[in-house]
């Protein structure tokens, strides 16, 4: 696929998203409270995932 077809491909599925919008309304806004870690369990993270995010600057230093 070339540059080209990417940019129309890009512009039709725009202009189809735009048609569409109208026919869903926007949801609701919800409050969000934080969540205390007490509550947080059962989340296990993969050693390969979690090298990853430790070798990234925002999360592991």
């Amino acid at each position: 696929m070339t540059n080209t077809e990417e940019r129309e491909d890009l512009a039709a599925l725009r202009g189809d998203c735009a048609r569409m919008a109208p026919h869903w309304p926007p949801a609701e806004r919800v409050a969000v409270r934080p969540v205390p870690p007490s509550l947080i369990h059962g989340v296990s993270v993969p050693p390969a995932s979690a090298r990853l995010l430790e070798a990234m600057a925002e999360y592991g230093d």
